[in-house]
């Protein structure tokens, strides 16, 4: 379903995982990010279950005349699928090609190494392949984590922590993130490995174009992700980031080397560069401290810069509510402590504009 996100709308949830209390209710501000249909104050969202992978297509039946079969009864003709083809790209696919559960297209194989099979294919009927939602090059969407280049260790642990139930989202209905820890307990200590390996070592690059505005287009919400409405209309950006595709037909087909603007707040660039390297007077600690000095990351500790806003943002409230645990997210909850809604906005603003 497409819906309009008005301006300024909040988000209500109960959270029962973390520590936190079943009946304790949070509110999610209006810079929330997450492609959902906004909520009447008061209304609390009910848990989505998580997505279960898919079952394995049936084979298709024996052609006719083949050694065995009867002859298939007359009917209307059927028209195969069409062939679409991503710009850039030599190879062509169609649609149930492109969203295969296990083995989708891989436009631009000449772009990262060659995939294990459980990044390529994952384990049909139990989990997905990796490079579904992921991408073949790791990069992901708005709805989902960017994993390319991010350092082994880190994709380890990140894959124990959901294992031992220490990763959830604070927005219930959020049914990925239950299927990541449904994937991660469904993979073996190799396969683990096989994963981070890849991934780690695919080429990062720049696929966020930061633009700071009052206005932005009027949105739609389809498949957790915002594109533009195409109506004309415009809405006040606030206290939010708006990630949506530069080309929307190219999102629809998973196009890696098709990229995304990230709409801002007036001088939330120059802010969040303040508050990342300074601390803020302070209130927080600098990110440089443990990041490193260009947000590439130190060791196990992630590079930042230049990943999607939508999932980055996400991160940090999850941290703060205490929806995601783990070792080094309990690193970060002190450091989110004080840092407010629009802190996290500026933050991130900054931090997506950089080159990876």
């Amino acid at each position: 379903m497409n819906f309009r996100y008005p301006a300024g709308a909040a988000f209500f949830l109960v959270l029962g995982v973390g520590g936190l209390g079943a009946a304790e209710l949070q509110t999610l501000p209006p810079s929330w990010p997450y492609a959902q249909l906004p909520l009447a104050p008061g209304v609390i969202p009910l848990q989505a279950p998580a997505s279960r992978a898919p079952a394995v297509p049936a084979a298709p039946a024996a052609a006719p005349g083949a050694a065995g079969s009867n002859p298939a009864p007359a009917g209307p003709a059927v028209n195969p699928p069409a062939l679409l083809q991503a710009t850039g790209s030599k190879f062509q696919f169609t649609q149930p090609q492109v969203s295969n559960n296990y083995g989708p297209a891989d436009w631009f194989p000449e772009d990262h190494p060659a995939m294990p099979e459980i990044v390529a294919h994952g384990k049909p009927g139990i989990v997905r392949a990796c490079a579904l939602c992921h991408l073949p090059s790791g990069r992901g969407r708005p709805e989902n984590a960017p994993v390319l280049g991010l350092p082994a260790d880190y994709i380890v642990q990140q894959l124990h922590d959901f294992q031992q139930d220490l990763r959830h989202s604070a927005e219930p209905r959020k049914a990925n993130t239950g299927e990541m820890v449904s994937i991660a307990k469904n993979l073996t200590e190799d396969e683990i490995k096989e994963v981070a390996k890849y991934f780690s070592t695919v080429p990062k690059s720049k696929y966020i174009r930061v633009v700071e505005t009052e206005m932005i287009p009027a949105m739609r919400i389809q498949g957790e992700i915002y594109f533009v409405a195409g109506d004309g209309k415009e809405e006040p950006i606030g206290t939010r980031i708006i990630e949506t595709p530069e080309d929307a037909a190219q999102t629809r087909l998973r196009n890696p080397r098709s990229g995304f603007i990230a709409y801002v707040p007036v001088g939330s660039v120059r802010r969040g560069e303040e508050l990342a390297k300074t601390g803020g007077s302070g209130r927080t600690t600098s990110c440089l401290i443990c990041h490193g000095p260009e947000l590439k990351g130190i060791g196990p500790i992630p590079n930042l810069a230049g990943r999607s806003p939508s999932y980055l943002v996400r991160q940090l409230y999850d941290m703060k509510l205490g929806t995601r645990q783990g070792a080094l997210s309990a690193l970060m909850k002190p450091v989110l402590a004080n840092l407010t809604d629009g802190d996290f906005v500026d933050l991130v603003a900054y931090i997506s504009s950089l080159d990876p």
